[in-house]
């Protein structure tokens, strides 16, 4: 016999079981969910004890919350990758090949020209490269391991963020979901994801969105009488309630079906693989645990069908980010033609070798003739190599990646590495007021009772007693239970307040009063409660109905002061007497009392009652007579004729650093705009307070209402062109609807009346910002008093939910883009100088100035030791006072090309000269038309050294990108930058004195290095003069990457299959760009696959009903019991029949933002309630109406499981854009 009363396998199967099938298996098998409660030995009131034996023996029984995470990939797997690199693979083979050559003497050669010493010497280039190759494989390994772990550590993080209230020993807990157990009582609220499978015990009005699980849209409601299963990767909608937990991890409904995805998802790999290595090209397009024949047929389907696929998700392209964009064209661009010239250099050198020892030598080909054309080749490679900037990738991943941890410091987690860049460019921030601008700590300071306005917490006697009876009731039983007044621990601290805050603020004034709201909730415990009408952006208001002692019911509301007033009929006046409320008495109630309430920055609340009572008993005017229980699902009839209590004004106070931060913002040039669900008035007031309005600036505030009317045609349908000439003046945007702040984001993030297009940042707590936040180009979830869904469909979460806090992520943000760019002006110039070097030279004389191994070790400094330090640059006050960048700025601006060419033309005469007059300047023997393994000359040492000390110097000139002067200012800020410039210089002068042979170096003396480094300093008297020409002199068409990068560029690479990279067309897989971009971009692939885990657990991968499923992979068989080794065979028919069903994928936690491509604006119609039901929220398109112009937002963004949103498309973009090692991408997390 088991520990407790049902084991894991009974409680799975009742986890199978829906509705009235689920109520009627819990009253017969365990005597109703109170049976089930003892059978589990928790207590539905107090939960379990707080103890942790208890819970670690529950662990033990029925398993932990947490579906364990992919093993990391260790070092060596991480070196196997860096090794796929096509051009290190190339110059392997070719070092190699050249150092077997070396050992071998056609016979008969005439050797009197060449030392025997030299000729034996002639392996060390070989091994030289070989060690060069693997130092390179090794450090690309190195860095792909910190980053994996780095990013471990922030998915730790964030999971740890993911927390739930549960009742443990009689106290509400709040505990990070891995910590839940079967047994748990877990409370229940609007907003919640449920992170675990239960059976309800108490719910309060509770609707669920299910559509993760079953494809069905609709909300389905939930009562213990009728449908108690609630299941792990749903989001509650609305309402609230108590579960017990049942199944949790792997065994719940969510981990089930990820053990059999996982299952399905090995055998398509196999599979897959195994395709290819029988070299058939049919399962290139494999999406990751899918299976593949279904996916390409999917898409011909829908067109064959007539149905318009939608252009961005049939592209299977996530929208790159801004910068990623144009950086990967550049890198792309660039490699095309370091490929050309290091073609050419090697084409050049071949002919010219065959023309002068075949034509003109008249010599015979003889097998050592090879060791030239091996060299040559390997001189191209190099070329190759040095004029590909790989390094940019790893700029930006290091850049991004250090900046997100710095962020964590600066309560800001990032979610999607690219929305830390995306926010340097923002130049408009859309803020909600609640919590962000203000503290989020809610004080009643006003009231006005009996028809007394008092400015302060009235004294409890100096009030009728009746009416203060009434509203302290009302105040502490319509309200959720879980709001609570913690009050504090030391006199002289505040009390803390949990939950809801506004409600807390009203709480706290029962406290104020002398009474305690527990004593009052004690009297009517919720399971007592016969129905509760919760608060949702709807209704704005929030009403309970409790039962009368004396038989009869009464119901509580409260809510926003105009639209509570407009249903009482009576209002509670002078010593409680009961007064008639006309519509001339609502007229001067706003005048008189709510405006000025709201002048002064205050939220207004009503409360307000309403009695029925039996015919016989009714004796007061305002009581309702009944015959029969009223219908309560007839909200408007309860809600309406009611009699007011008091109106209460509620103060949140400004944060007192806000305004110096929003001053900062506009400095730096960007919009502050707030959208608020509260009063026009106490928006106006609390704007003007935080710096968003000032006195006599031309700036307008509007009502949602009014909003809508300005932006609308005659047909109803959103304007842009009206919208233009609304936003740009619009600061504040009050009584909004979730629905009217996604049409302002869209609006500003569609106009194209700016010069360099708006780039918005929103930030939100509610479920029914979600849509609003993922259209956002950077969406800021609350940490605090943020939902799970909003959090899901954020980028960024605040986690002290402090508007100060966004504008340190604006500073890192800008500070990314700033790294990446003194990178880009670093690494061009050394790209430009040694391509033109290598390729005259090879033009030339016939042999590269740089040695192959010299080129290896320049393109160490300048890749991956040059990235290290001037992406780890810290941000300083300096970025604010610029103009944000916008959409549409270039990459590399004027003045960073003045610098590149600049410089670049200093060098380049700075070398050559050296190349072919140096023999002349230092008095050496010439270098140039040195045979074949002659020993290293002074002449090309003094050359590399050089190049090198100038690529040093240019790197503190790289540190300023704005054209200023001073480039010391800062230096010694950032150690990293200055240890890795010492440590570089110091190993320059090891390789030229000891390198010898292998670096093909002669050890110089102090003479000739004090030149080498004298021309190194001139780079920077040089960097002096390029910075006195004036940059508005310069053609405007020297900047790149200006404009916005086309969404089809053919220059986008666009990958396949993430794992193999197979390209769809072959054209360039030869291109060292590439390869290298994807090396570097595998910076978190290994990190990818825990994070598919990850969001797995989170949220489920679309699947049809479950008990479906369950027959797809198990040929039906209603009551499994485990899950643990499916048949593969089994389990990918049951991936094609998961495919075939084209029902929609759940909110994605870690990836896929909406695509933003502009797009005619359509007439926005808000659905709610079950007509449209509020779906989980989540990147899909919006839905297109037959006629081609209405475009449905419902208030939280739903799927329609048409076959127009098939699982397959929807599934192929989100497998795209998490696909972290597509170049396109740079490490989009």
């Amino acid at each position: 016999m088991p520990e407790y009363g049902a084991s894991l396998e009974e409680l799975r199967a009742l986890m199978e079981y829906r509705s009235a099938e689920a109520k009627e298996k819990i009253d017969t098998d365990y005597g109703g969910t109170a049976g089930l409660c003892e059978k589990l030995r928790t207590d539905p009131n107090n939960g379990l004890p707080n103890s942790e034996s208890e819970l670690e023996t529950r662990r033990n029984v029925f398993g932990a919350n947490e579906i364990p995470p992919h093993p990391p990939k260790c070092f060596l797997q991480l070196v196997w990758e860096a090794l796929q690199d096509v051009t290190l693979v190339i110059l392997l083979v070719s070092a190699i090949v050249s150092l077997a050559l070396s050992f071998y003497r056609p016979p008969g050669e005439d050797t009197a020209g060449t030392d025997d010493s030299e000729h034996d010497a002639g392996w060390i280039e070989g091994v030289a490269i070989l060690i060069s190759v693997i130092v390179v494989v090794l450090v690309t390994a190195l860095n792909d391991y910190t980053k994996e772990r780095q990013f471990r550590g922030l998915q730790a993080k964030i999971e740890t963020e993911h927390r739930f209230f549960v009742l443990r020993g009689g106290q509400s807990v709040q505990v990070v979901v891995n910590e839940l157990v079967v047994g748990d009582i877990a409370q229940i609220k609007y907003g919640d994801l449920i992170p675990a499978d239960g059976v309800l015990i108490q719910s309060n009005d509770l609707k669920m969105d299910e559509s993760s699980l079953t494809g069905e849209s609709d909300q389905i409601r939930k009562s213990p009488e009728h449908d108690p299963i609630i299941l792990s990767g749903t989001h509650v909608m609305e309402g609230s309630g108590k579960m017990l937990v049942t199944a949790v991890g792997v065994n719940s409904q969510t981990g089930i079906i990820m053990t059999l995805l996982g299952a399905a998802k090995t055998v398509a790999e196999e599979e897959r693989k195994t395709a290819k290595r029988e070299g058939g090209d049919g399962a290139s397009g494999a999406e990751e645990g899918t299976a593949q024949a279904l996916l390409d047929s999917k898409g011909d389907e829908a067109m064959a069908n007539g149905k318009a696929v939608p252009a961005p998700e049939a592209d299977g392209k996530k929208e790159r980010s801004v910068l990623q964009a144009k950086l990967t064209r550049l890198a792309i661009q660039i490699g095309y033609a370091g490929s050309f010239v290091a073609g050419c250099t090697v084409l050049i050198l071949i002919i010219r070798f065959c023309i002068s020892r075949y034509a003109i030598d008249g010599k015979s080909f003889s097998l050592a003739d090879f060791q030239y054309f091996i060299n040559f080749l390997i001189i191209g490679v190099t070329v190759l190599v040095v004029a590909v900037p790989e390094g940019l990738p790893l700029a930006v991943t290091l850049s991004l990646a250090y900046s997100v941890k710095k962020m964590m410091l600066d309560n800001n987690l990032v979610r999607h590495l690219d929305a830390c860049e995306t926010m340097g460019n923002a130049t408009s921030i859309c803020s909600d007021k609640t919590g962000t601008l203000t503290t989020n700590r809610m004080t009643v300071v006003q009231s006005f009772i009996n028809d007394v306005h008092h400015k302060d917490t009235p004294k409890i006697e100096s009030l009728d007693q009746n009416t203060a009876k009434l509203m302290m009731d009302c105040i502490s039983v319509n309200s959720s239970y879980s709001s609570q007044v913690i009050p504090p621990k030391q006199i002289g601290e505040q009390a803390t307040q949990l939950g809801n805050k506004t409600e807390c603020g009203m709480l706290g004034f029962v406290l104020a009063l002398g009474k305690s709201y527990q004593e009052i909730r004690d009297r009517h415990p919720e399971e007592t409660i016969p129905k509760v009408y919760t608060f949702n952006s709807v209704r704005k208001s929030m009403s309970t109905v409790i039962n009368l002692p004396d038989g009869g019911f009464r119901v509580f509301s409260k809510g926003a002061s105009e639209i509570v007033t407009k249903r009482c009929k009576y209002f509670l006046g002078k010593n409680g007497a009961l007064n008639k409320f006309s519509s001339k008495d609502a007229e001067n109630l706003v005048r008189d009392v709510i405006e000025p309430m709201a002048s002064d920055g205050l939220r207004t609340i009503c409360v307000a009652y309403k009695d029925y009572v039996p015919s016989s008993k009714k004796t007061a005017d305002n009581q309702i007579a009944y015959s029969s229980e009223p219908d309560w699902e007839n909200e408007e009839a309860i809600v309406g004729d009611m009699t007011a209590i008091a109106i209460l004004g509620i103060q949140d106070p400004v944060r007192p650093e806000v305004p110096a931060a929003i001053t900062r913002c506009q400095e730096a040039g960007i919009t502050v705009r707030m959208v608020t669900g509260d009063n026009i008035n106490t928006a106006r007031s609390i704007a003007t307070a935080c710096g968003i309005l000032k006195p006599g600036e031309d700036f307008i505030a509007l009502e949602g209402k009014e909003f809508n009317a300005r932006i609308r045609d005659e047909n109803g349908e959103v304007s842009q062109e009206k919208l233009d000439l609304i936003w740009p003046k619009l600061r504040v945007l009050a009584r909004a609807q979730p629905s009217d702040k996604y049409t302002l984001v869209k609006g500003i993030i569609d106009s194209r009346v700016t010069d360099s297009r708006e780039v918005v940042a929103v930030t939100g707590d509610g479920t029914n910002d979600g849509p609003a936040l993922k259209k956002a180009d950077v969406g800021f979830a609350m940490g605090i008093a943020g939902t799970d869904v909003a959090k899901e469909a954020s980028d960024i979460i605040l986690t002290d939910d402090n508007f100060t806090s966004i504008v340190k992520a604006v500073m890192w943000g800008r500070n990314v883009y700033d790294s990446i760019a003194k990178f880009l002006q670093f690494q061009l110039t050394v790209n430009v100088v040694a391509v033109v070097v290598a390729f005259v030279g090879a033009c030339a004389i016939q042999d590269t100035p740089l040695k192959a191994v010299q080129m290896l070790w320049v393109n160490l400094i300048m890749d991956t030791l040059a990235s290290l330090a001037l992406a780890t640059e810290m941000p300083t006050e300096e970025l604010l006072k610029r103009k944000p960048y916008g959409r549409t700025s270039p990459l590399i601006s004027r003045t960073m090309s003045k610098n590149i060419l600049g410089h670049a033309v200093y060098q380049l005469v700075v070398l050559f000269t050296l190349i072919f007059y140096g023999e002349q300047c230092f008095n050496i023997p010439n270098g140039r038309w040195a045979p074949l393994h002659s020993p290293p000359s002074k002449h090309f040492t003094i050359v590399f050294n050089t190049f090198v000390m100038m690529t040093l110097f240019n790197e503190i000139n790289a540190r300023k990108i704005h054209g200023e002067r001073n480039i010391f200012k800062g230096l010694f800020s950032n150690p990293i930058y200055y240890v890795i410039w010492i440590a570089t210089m110091i190993s320059q002068v090891i390789i030229v004195q000891f390198g010898g042979r292998w670096f093909s170096t002669a050890a110089l003396n102090t003479s000739e290095w004090l030149w080498c480094l004298a021309f190194g300093v001139g780079t920077l008297l040089w960097g002096q003069i390029v910075t006195s020409i004036p940059t508005g002199s310069l053609p405007a068409n020297m900047t790149i990457g200006s404009g916005e990068a086309p969404t089809n560029d053919p220059l986008m690479p666009d990958y396949e299959d993430s794992d193999t990279h197979e390209k769809r067309s072959g054209q360039i897989l030869w291109v060292r760009g590439l390869t290298r971009l994807q090396t570097q971009l595998r910076v978190v692939k290994a990190f990818r696959s825990s994070l598919e885990e990850f969001d797995e657990r989170r949220s489920i991968a679309s699947t049809h009903s479950v008990q479906s499923i369950r027959g797809g992979f198990w040929g039906g068989g209603r009551h499994t019991t485990t899950a643990a080794s499916p048949d593969p065979a089994n389990a990918r028919n049951a991936m094609a029949a998961i495919s075939h069903r084209q029902s929609p994928q759940p909110y994605p936690y870690y990836h896929h933002q909406q695509p933003r491509t502009p797009s005619p604006q359509p007439h926005i119609v808000v659905e709610n309630g079950n007509a449209g039901g509020n779906g989980a929220a989540t990147g899909a398109p919006p839905k297109q109406e037959s006629n081609g112009k209405t475009e449905k937002v419902p208030l939280v963004q739903q799927w329609s499981p048409d076959t127009n949103s098939s699982y397959t498309q929807t599934q192929r973009s989100i497998n795209k854009s998490m696909s972290l090692d597509t170049p396109v991408s740079v490490a989009h997390v």
